[in-house]
């Protein structure tokens, strides 16, 4: 078998863990057709060739403007019990054993949901997809922080923090931030992850995706970002990368994602290699795999196709999904320890040793 063959299938086949990713961003577009006509709601696609013309973004205010209008395909328990077991299916499809995925409750419930309903809809599809696919999931509610209204926005993030904090024993690890930094820095919502952090959740908002540096500074200085969601724009400023590195904060990198939504040209501009050659921890994650056209595999095979990184920085990298997640310290090292004994046995099995 050829190397770059065998690479291909090793990269495929290979135990994977996801912490950065969207879970109504992660519905399968026939589903989404489903569910739009089931719940009545129009969309400007009615087969799966215009949904790929609708999933084409002009910057990243359209795109979180077609984001809000796929969530209000979602009506029922059942419609969120499905969404969460097919992501469950296509998990180990790609042989994705654990993941952290991000839901944004306060959209759902500004659309008139019940949070009881919804929740408990996540939670059964999280359960059978244990169950049946052998795959585990938890929970990152994400306050939105592009509400124009500071009223309302304020109000969103009261019921985002509150619920996450209720929620912890039902899958719920930790606070996120989401939506368009532009005009909204982490700064303003320090008093809710103040509050999360002292229940016992993790923090783990997006910057640096789409400004600069001072986003990533401010989610760590007043956020006490544990993990930051993209956070590549953190190239741009040395001393944050030195920092990053020496302080061994983690971000969740997107690259299929950041060359989708036009934040790198192409992957030949992306800093991944850099950051990872500065010592600063990276982990590979989908964000919005079909509204981007990526899947996880896809950006796991870009990093020996596009990056040219070597057969153990890229295991480093995967190991990195389970070092860096918020299970217990006693389930990572468990949990890498059976990646690291299969990831051995792919490679003897392919002639990669």
């Amino acid at each position: 078998m050829e190397t770059s063959q065998a690479m291909q299938r090793y990269l495929a086949a290979v135990p994977k863990a996801e912490l950065h990713v969207h879970l109504e961003g992660a519905i399968r577009p026939e589903t989404l057709l489903t569910l739009a006509q089931r719940n009545k709601i129009p969309l400007p696609a009615a087969n799966l060739e215009e949904l790929r013309q609708w999933f084409v973004y002009r910057d990243f205010a359209h795109f979180v403007d077609i984001f809000f209008e796929i969530t209000k395909c979602l009506k029922q328990a059942e419609d969120y019990e499905l969404i969460a077991y097919e992501f469950g299916e296509e998990m180990q499809r790609q042989n994705v054993r654990y993941a952290e995925v991000t839901f944004s409750v306060s959209t759902h419930h500004a659309l008139g949901l019940d949070h009881d309903s919804y929740f408990s809809g996540l939670n059964r599809g999280r359960e059978r997809a244990r169950q049946d696919f052998g795959v585990e999931m938890r929970w990152v509610f994400d306050i939105v922080r592009d509400i124009a209204d500071e009223a309302e926005r304020r109000r969103r993030a009261d019921f985002t923090t509150r619920v996450a904090i209720e929620c912890m024993g039902d899958g719920v690890i930790a606070l996120g931030l989401g939506g368009n930094e532009e005009g909204y820095p982490p700064e303003q919502f320090a008093p809710w992850f103040e509050k999360a952090l002292a229940a016992g959740l993790h923090s783990t908002p997006h910057a640096g995706e789409i400004v600069g540096p001072a986003s990533v500074w401010g989610a760590l200085r007043t956020l006490g970002a544990e993990r930051i969601g993209h956070g590549v724009h953190s190239i741009e400023d040395p001393e944050l990368v030195k920092y990053l590195a020496q302080q061994q904060i983690p971000l969740e990198v997107c690259p299929g994602s950041n060359v989708c939504l036009g934040i790198y040209p192409n992957f030949a501009a992306h800093p991944l290699p850099l950051l990872y050659k500065a010592g600063v921890p990276l982990s590979v994650n989908s964000d919005d795999p079909p509204l981007f056209n990526v899947t996880l595999n896809d950006d796991i095979e870009r990093l020996h196709s596009a990056f040219h990184l070597e057969l153990a920085e890229i295991d480093e990298l995967i190991l990195n999904g389970v070092r860096h997640s918020f299970l217990p310290q006693t389930r990572k090292q468990s949990m890498e320890a059976e990646f690291r004994t299969e990831m051995a046995r792919l490679q003897q099995e392919l002639g990669l040793l």
